[in-house]
């Protein structure tokens, strides 16, 4: 069993008060490669820049316990032999049981997920509490979502968009009564490529600033958290494709529209999507240019800086830069 605070990781409370109060948020990159972990801490200590690393089950089930938490103890180590402090979090993402949050909690990590939003109301909010009263008492913080986000292969017809929301009012008694620490809520943005079905115009809408408004409100200082946001910057897309791959509907997030709501209440918004097309764009793109490489270092060298580019510029659009 890993403590959080003897790797020198910390939870979210006080990343999320910092950036509340003073109008910025908390980058939460998803890694699943060596290759990202290094891109993500290249920016960050650069940037000087707080961070949540995010970790899913299946990362957790993929590289063990012991592998997940050494990688992680290496990236935060790379910051204190640079004589920095900037803060770090491991956050489990879409931990879909409270044994999944068990286990991470077990495990190092100092901040976790319950994803409850696919169950009825009530049972969402007791499994939540649930998480919340096992975490808190490991000082774990714990992240709750109300409202679902769907992925692009569940888009309904537009009309059916707007039961995607997550509706205030319901969330505002979530937070009361759950006691989460955060809250995932639903205004717009989507899991997969298709972040933001476009308008009949072919337009991208709006985020829906009013729920956010409504909770600011009604629940000052409370952080919401952002899933889905990633951009997916066309040039990854066409490299892919140039390279062999075949992606072909596409719709992300407008980045001005990110930097609008981490200047709310929103302290975390999650980036996957973005990190993984870049990874690959690139790695495509490398491959294609070597026919007869058999060393995978041919590609993992060099997506490494491409990555930490992606990273700076999601630092500099989540307004984080020097706020460690």
């Amino acid at each position: 069993m890993y403590n959080y605070k003897e790797i020198g990781l910390v939870n979210t409370k006080e990343m999320f008060e910092k950036a509340y109060r003073e109008g910025y948020t908390v980058p939460a990159f998803n890694f699943i490669s060596i290759e990202q972990m290094n891109g993500i801490m290249d920016a960050v200590i650069e940037k000087k820049s707080p961070v949540i690393l995010l970790a899913s089950p299946n990362l957790h089930r993929q590289l063990g316990h012991e592998m997940l938490i050494r990688v992680v103890q290496a990236g935060v180590d790379r910051i204190k032999h640079e004589g920095l402090h900037i803060p770090v979090a491991l956050h489990l993402d879409h931990g879909m049981s409270f044994e999944h949050c068990v286990t991470a909690i077990e495990n190092g990590f100092s901040s976790v997920m319950i994803d409850g939003s696919a169950l009825p109301f009530e049972e969402n909010i007791a499994l939540t509490k649930k998480v919340v009263e096992y975490a808190h008492a490991h000082d774990v913080t714990v992240e709750a979502e109300l409202g679902i986000l769907s992925g692009a292969e569940e888009e309904g017809a537009a009309g059916h968009r707007e039961s995607m929301y997550t509706d205030p009012v319901m969330a505002e008694e979530f937070i009361r009564r759950s006691g989460c620490d955060s809250l995932a809520i639903s205004i717009g943005t989507c899991h997969g490529l298709v972040k933001m079905p476009p308008n009949p115009d072919g337009t991208l809408p709006e985020l829906r600033y009013d729920i956010l408004e409504h909770i600011q409100r009604e629940i000052p200082g409370f952080p919401i958290v952002l899933h889905g946001a990633s951009n997916i910057a066309p040039e990854f897309v066409e490299m892919i494709n140039q390279n062999g791959g075949d992606i072909r509907q596409t719709a992300g997030v407008p980045e001005d529209q990110i930097s609008r709501a981490a200047r709310m209440a929103v302290c975390k918004v999650n980036i996957a999507t973005d990190g993984w097309i870049c990874a690959l764009a690139h790695t495509r793109r490398i491959l294609a240019e070597n026919p007869g490489a058999v060393d995978s270092r041919v590609f993992t060298l060099k997506i490494r800086p491409e990555l930490k580019k992606l990273y700076l510029h999601k630092i500099d659009v989540m307004g984080c830069e020097g706020k460690a």
